[in-house]
């Protein structure tokens, strides 16, 4: 099965496998900055999640550099696609913006009164559920970086548990995974499948898009419903936040963020567009920035440098990932992708797959459904889940956020979804 694999290739899976095993071990890291006080800058580095897939993916490009020289490095260098970590960072650096934020925080706010439970707990379902959902539309990581923020702001900067604080991260992670999958044009694991499948967007809601409905409106209810009492005690302190309002962003201002993320959701696959309207969009703030607050560059940047490190690593995986998607049972296939998922990007995953020929329509929907469900149980499953762990992690005890506390906080969701996607 494997009898062609290069020797670059295993070491590249190598780096991988370490890289992913990094994730898991950033608290060790943090530990050595204290023990070892005049390496601690090093040791810092190395504990921030965002910046693994970046390291090894230097030391893969330092290894190609001496194995196979500087023409053949660049050559597999540009042989890879960066659009997506480009594009996660140039909606972050917008989304996140304060007339975009104003406008979705107060129509969730109107919403959350409508419903018949306090306003906090409303807030809480609406962004667990109405959010992550708009990212078949505006695309998940503008989806994230939405959903995130609201959520940091109106629950978890305030003095909540820590089983609350990682139960909507698990429920996040997991909602935007499979919230993407309403429609063909937004999530990436379908972008790599619905063209050459010819998936449209009444396919998608028939097959995937109620399912993925149904799923997040449960784990939604789910985590409001046993945190409610939790939930509502914060009550008091929202109404004194509602009582001083910030100063409102001048309607034409919104609309013209609008039509920037408008713009660059709508050229998500052309770099040589968007990244030139985020530029102007830098300059629009710095003229009108009297309706602006800090721009999300460095959290955006170190977002991108995470997805470029997974991309780089990623392409050197192919030998191993495609033979266990091919010639497997349908159902299996579904378990499989889900599991596969948490350990590699789901849309290099269902791209692999989509390679295989002579596939059932059973097969196409396993892949894509696995590759969903499993995308909130590790940071790197998902391109989104990188935003939206950058923008929480403050909130958390010691700035950092456990990997295995987060898996297990997206298990009993991930459950969720798997049955709802087996219906």
């Amino acid at each position: 099965m494997f009898e062609s694999v290069s020797a670059m290739e295993i070491v590249g899976a190598l780096l991988f496998a370490i890289a992913v095993l990094h994730t898991f071990s950033t608290r060790l890291f943090a530990r050595l900055a204290t023990a070892q006080p005049a390496h601690a800058g090093l040791w810092h580095l190395l504990a921030e999640v965002e910046v693994v897939f970046g390291f090894w993916a230097g030391v893969l490009v330092a290894v190609m550099l001496v194995w196979l020289g500087r023409d053949g490095t660049l050559e597999y260098l540009e042989s890879r696609n960066f659009t997506e970590p480009a594009f996660v960072f140039a909606v972050m650096v917008i989304a996140a913006s304060r007339p975009i934020l104003q406008l979705i925080t107060n129509t969730v706010d109107a919403l959350a009164r409508l419903l018949p439970m306090p306003t906090v707990t409303a807030t809480c379902f609406l962004c667990l559920s109405l959010v992550p959902l708009l990212g078949s539309f505006i695309t998940e990581p503008a989806a994230m970086t939405l959903a995130a923020i609201m959520l940091r702001d109106a629950i978890l900067s305030r003095p909540v548990s820590n089983r609350l604080r990682y139960a909507v991260l698990g429920v996040l992670f997991v909602n935007v995974s499979i919230g993407g999958t309403l429609t063909h044009f937004a999530a990436p694991p379908v972008l790599m499948v619905a063209a050459k499948w010819q998936w449209d967007i009444g396919f998608m809601f028939a097959t995937f898009g109620w399912k993925a409905l149904l799923a997040t409106l449960v784990n939604a209810a789910g985590v409001t419903l046993l945190f409610s009492r939790e939930l509502a005690s914060l009550e008091r302190s929202a109404e004194a936040a509602r009582a001083s309002p910030p100063k409102p962003v001048p309607p034409l201002v919104t609309l013209i963020h609008l039509a920037f993320l408008a713009a660059t959701v709508a050229f998500a696959h052309h770099p040589v567009f968007f990244i030139g309207l985020v530029l102007l969009f830098l300059g629009f703030v710095e003229a009108y920035n009297r309706h602006q607050d800090r721009l999300m560059l460095r959290e955006g940047l170190l977002v991108a440098f995470f997805l470029a490190g997974l991309v780089t690593l990623g392409g050197l995986q192919r030998w191993w990932l495609q033979p266990l998607l091919a010639d497997v049972e349908p159902t299996m296939l579904y378990f499989v992708a889900t599991a596969l998922t948490a350990i590699t990007d789901n849309a290099a995953l269902t791209y692999l797959g989509s390679l295989v020929e002579g596939t059932s329509d059973a097969y196409k929907y396993a892949l894509v459904a696995g590759a969903g469900t499993g995308g909130g149980l590790t940071v790197i499953g998902n391109a989104p889940n990188p935003a939206g762990f950058a923008i929480l992690k403050p909130t958390f005890k010691d700035e950092a956020i456990s990997p295995l506390g987060l898996f297990a906080a997206a298990t009993l969701p991930t459950f969720v979804a798997i049955i709802a996607f087996l219906a």
